[in-house]
């Protein structure tokens, strides 16, 4: 399946939010067009199953169908939470691989150029050791899926328990241990980097953090921003979120994100609480619209 983009870039930033596929996964593009989104992110499969029904032919050319009348905007997909790339057991590095590949695979019929995951957690082993099982993993996921044009983002952690990629070096060393660099990327969430003790609240902070995260892996690797605010405080290792403006974050630090032009052409995607309809995503999206306006 060809990827699906955009003849022409837009001026205005790429904004949007993580989506239900509930009734079909086509059904997240209609209803990330109803609340204006610009931006995409799905799951293409139940997360927190190791088994699912297969992708049929017929959801996937829904699904490109809708992408093309919604714009062919950026569309992201988030893989199961029950995959740990740095799994320490055979049995658990088998589930992870099989799970990341078939993740893959539905991510490339369906024309979605970006999956994203958690680089996992160590259990003990030490984050060296966790990295390069990681890397070798994720690696075997894209070999065995037979999508040569999804590329694999590894998002950032508030650094729970023994959680990899707490710090961007943290992210860099797993693409670092691959065989494949060039088949990675980083997703970079506010509320996760706050938790683990960046603080993007003041100019100074914020800058030093970019500038970090570009030293450590290259700005060139970030290709989606999950813009979340934080129910819990600077360093807590927490990982909760919350609308924008309205948690420990709050406007100063998206203002910031918002109005960085190093990142204006990287898509911004919520991850924020919902509603029985697309009222708090529309919200939460105004919100980050205003604070980009000088």
């Amino acid at each position: 399946m060809e990827t699906i983009s955009r003849q022409n870039k837009p001026q205005q930033q790429l904004i949007g939010a993580h989506m239900s596929a509930a009734g079909g996964v086509h059904k997240a593009v209609e209803r990330a067009e109803a609340a204006g989104a610009t931006a995409l992110q799905v799951f293409t499969r139940n997360q927190r199953q190791w088994n699912a029904p297969p992708l049929e032919e017929h959801d996937a050319e829904l699904f490109t169908a809708a992408v093309r009348r919604w714009g062919g905007y950026p569309v992201s997909s988030h893989a199961s939470y029950l995959i740990n790339p740095a799994a320490d057991t055979p049995e658990g590095a088998e589930r992870s691989v099989a799970l990341m590949a078939d993740e893959l695979q539905r991510a490339g019929r369906l024309g979605i150029e970006m999956v994203v995951v958690h680089p996992g957690a160590h259990k003990g082993q030490g984050e060296a050791a966790g990295a390069a099982l990681a890397a070798a993993r994720l690696d075997e996921a894209l070999e065995r899926c037979g999508s040569p044009a999804v590329m694999v983002l590894l998002e950032n952690t508030a650094g729970q328990g023994t959680m990899l990629g707490a710090s961007f070096a943290g992210l860099a060393a797993v693409i670092e241990a691959s065989r494949m660099p060039e088949r990675y990327g980083i997703c970079l969430d506010t509320a996760h980097a706050f938790g683990a003790g960046y603080d993007l609240r003041d100019a100074a902070l914020y800058d030093a953090a970019i500038r970090e995260l570009d030293v450590c892996a290259g700005l060139d690797r970030l290709r989606l921003v999950h813009a979340n605010d934080s129910l819990t405080g600077l360093g807590s290792r927490r990982d909760r979120h919350t609308h924008i403006g309205q948690g420990e974050l709050g406007e100063a630090a998206f203002r910031l994100l918002m109005r960085d032009e190093r990142l204006h052409h990287v898509p911004k995607v919520l991850e924020t609480p919902k509603g029985k309809g697309p009222e708090e995503d529309m919200m939460n999206m105004a919100v980050l619209r205003r604070l980009a306006c000088p």
